[in-house]
């Protein structure tokens, strides 16, 4: 990246040494962001090696200005850390006119009035968690919840249904299975280092990585080709996209579909679940928070009604502020152009980093606080709070994310009363490192269940 000046004529400092600004990244994305902006201000710029660098801003100008650049100009930056998971053909990686046709073909499937249909689902899957059908034991008073399995769980149950319209239990069984073991097989040094990405006789990293894709791939032809021979209609993603046809009549090819199906559920249910962890852990440490949510639920009110309760709104944003599981908007120059007074050239690479938009003094007083009521005060931009990016490029799945984490939530807290485990009740906030296409706390939270519905005790105390 050849830039020398930012908007006032300071020089940008290059990160040196990038090896060392890169771990320093991955063990504290949020910290390294903020004390890149106190140390060189707005914007500066950022090296990933193996990756090239990028010049990023965290102020709602800048993200204005880059939301904003003509399409023509931006493309997703290749290589990309996260191509190995969604596949070359996946919609995240898709430029130009390819990404156009693409998105015009699945939007159809995430509008938000389709999404009505996937409540109860959302609902079902919560319980089917809590009643110790799904990956942990049941929630019973005494019991100890890893709040990151249970709730990976219960978002990837939604999602299986939801693209492939799964309900058989033992065919669910074996694609978590699956989905599980090629999203833990893709490492953080794999993603964060391409040299690492190398065969070892079948024994290394990326040879486990290489053979779990493998599996998974296998299951999605075999559904893929079960679809297509049975030619018969249906209400899921899958139905939807092997009826579907481009503008020339076109439909999507096996490969395109299968790094598409890949992508819907790796993204699909990892970003959420990573959110609804937080929002349980930030709840928990702010009893005042906590109860005044409790107070606005109704544990007999039908799922969808959870989409119109304004503190629950506000709370699902205020997490999302907090800790947005895709901490980084990128964008690839395909010509000249401008960000934040820095003159950039065709192959430059420009970013938001959303936790320091979303900490911006002048738009969020106190902003390392976790406080719902900002929500219900004011209203906030796009070019202020963007958890799902923004711009053409903005998360296909926002509709089925924000659906997943109301219900998820207010299902949860109707139905128990938890407590954080003393290492997070009194402890430091866990790290933020990334988690194959999201960041989420480095180990999974825990927390013990104190009682069910009907059972009356006193909230717990903790402080933060």
């Amino acid at each position: 990246m050849n830039v020398s000046a930012g908007a006032h004529g300071k020089p940008l400092r290059a990160p040196r040494p990038a090896l060392a600004h890169a771990l320093a990244a991955s063990v504290d994305f949020q910290r390294y962001f903020h004390w890149r902006r106190a140390r060189d201000g707005d914007p500066f710029l950022v090296g990933f090696p193996g990756f090239g660098g990028g010049l990023f801003t965290g102020s709602p100008a800048g993200a204005r200005e880059l939301l904003r650049a003509p399409l023509e100009l931006m493309v997703p930056p290749l290589p990309n850390p996260i191509e190995p998971l969604v596949g070359p053909a996946s919609l995240i990686l898709a430029r130009d006119q390819r990404h156009r046709r693409d998105r015009a073909l699945l939007a159809p499937a995430f509008h938000r009035a389709r999404m009505t249909q996937y409540a109860e689902a959302i609902r079902d899957s919560v319980r089917e968690e809590m009643d110790g059908r799904g990956a942990g034991p049941p929630w019973r008073p005494g019991a100890r919840i890893d709040a990151r399995t249970a709730a990976r769980a219960i978002t990837l149950r939604v999602i299986l249904g939801a693209v492939l319209g799964i309900e058989s239990p033992s065919r669910r069984a074996e694609y978590i299975a699956a989905v599980m073991r090629f999203l833990s097989t893709f490492s953080e040094p794999l993603m964060l280092v391409p040299s690492l990405r190398r065969s070892a006789f079948g024994h290394s990293p990326w040879d486990r990585f290489l053979a779990a894709r493998d599996h998974l791939d296998t299951l999605l032809r075999a559904e893929i080709e079960t679809r297509r021979a049975a030619c018969t209609s249906g209400t899921d993603i899958l139905a939807m996209l092997l009826a579907a046809r481009y503008d020339d009549g076109a439909a999507l090819t096996d490969d395109e579909l299968l790094d598409q199906l890949r992508t819907l559920v790796v993204a699909g249910h990892e970003t959420t679940a990573t959110v609804l962890v937080w929002a349980l852990y930030r709840l928990h440490r702010h009893p005042h928070a906590l109860h005044r949510l409790r107070a606005e639920l109704d544990p007999d009110a039908e799922p969808l009604a959870a989409l119109e309760l304004p503190y629950l709104d506000a709370v699902c944003s205020e997490t999302l502020r907090l800790h947005p599981p895709v901490p980084i908007v990128l964008r690839r120059l395909t010509g000249p152009f401008t960000l934040c007074g820095v003159e950039l050239g065709a192959g430059d690479t420009m970013g938001i980093a959303v936790p320091l938009l979303h900490s911006d003094p002048a738009v969020w007083p106190d902003a390392a606080s976790f406080r719902p009521e900002r929500f219900l005060e004011r209203h906030y931009g796009p070019f202020e709070f963007a958890p799902y990016g923004g711009g053409h490029r903005r998360c296909l799945g926002a509709a089925l994310a924000d659906y997943e984490l109301h219900i998820a939530l207010a299902t949860i807290l109707s139905r128990s009363e938890l407590a954080l485990t003393p290492r997070y009740a009194r402890g430091p906030r866990p790290l933020s490192v990334p988690h194959n296409i999201a960041t989420g706390p480095r180990a999974g939270i825990t927390f013990n269940v104190l009682s069910r519905p009907g059972q009356n005790r006193d909230l717990p105390h903790s402080s933060f």
